[in-house]
């Protein structure tokens, strides 16, 4: 298993039933982005957040530095000193999309064509097969959530699913699901925190390196 994640399970034992599966997405995630995939995002309420969560946490530096590409830095110094300031602050990072954000697009789908498939929409114009979609669900059971997975598929997607121990129908549909012990959501939401921290720790360590502070 990889160190950061048996680090987690150790700090968390009752995570201890879904350790093979969290290893299992960090694969997935860590495939996808090598081979130049791209990661969606979705959830509702708290689960939404945490599609923000994660999005922050890959899309810049979270444990270390992650400096640019030496071409790209080569390129911004050589536009002079407002170049230079660019390519001394930019960072590296995840192509990942949280579809929870689109607020005004959100609220047109759901109000011009149906609530459930505000994510499903969405997947359908930017997933393409060798990307990943994740979703997050307490229950395993939200519509919105299972219609984008359900699309998901027929795009050729791979997908990864968060929630609670039963799974719901997610667990039919997702490729990896996490199914973390607990079936009370603010549980199931406390855990998931956990978990998607050391997976992010995890990817920037193995892409950027461990570590530095």
């Amino acid at each position: 298993m990889n160190t950061l994640l048996h680090d987690l399970v150790r700090r968390y034992p009752s995570l201890d039933a879904c350790a093979e599966t969290m290893q299992t997405a960090f694969d997935l995630l860590a495939e996808t982005f090598e081979n130049g995939g791209k990661l969606l995002l979705c959830g509702n309420g708290g689960s939404a957040a945490d599609c923000d969560h994660i999005a922050g946490e890959l899309m810049k530096s979270f444990l270390r530095p992650r400096p640019i590409l030496g071409a790209h830095r080569d390129g911004l110094c050589q536009m002079g000193p407002e170049g230079q300031k660019l390519s001394n602050v930019l960072q590296g990072g995840f192509p990942c999309v949280a579809l929870t954000g689109h607020i005004a697009l959100n609220l047109a789908i759901a109000n011009d064509v149906a609530a459930d498939v505000v994510f499903a929409q969405q997947v359908y114009v930017l997933g393409k097969p060798g990307d990943v979609l994740w979703g997050l669900s307490t229950s395993g059971n939200s519509a919105n959530v299972v219609n984008a997975f359900r699309v998901a598929r027929v795009l050729g997607m791979r997908t990864i699913a968060f929630t609670g121990q039963t799974g719901g129908k997610l667990a039919t549909l997702a490729d990896v699901i996490v199914r973390v012990p607990s079936a009370i959501t603010p549980e199931v939401q406390e855990l998931h925190l956990p978990v998607y921290h050391a997976l992010c720790a995890a990817l920037e360590a193995h892409f950027f390196g461990p570590q530095t502070r």
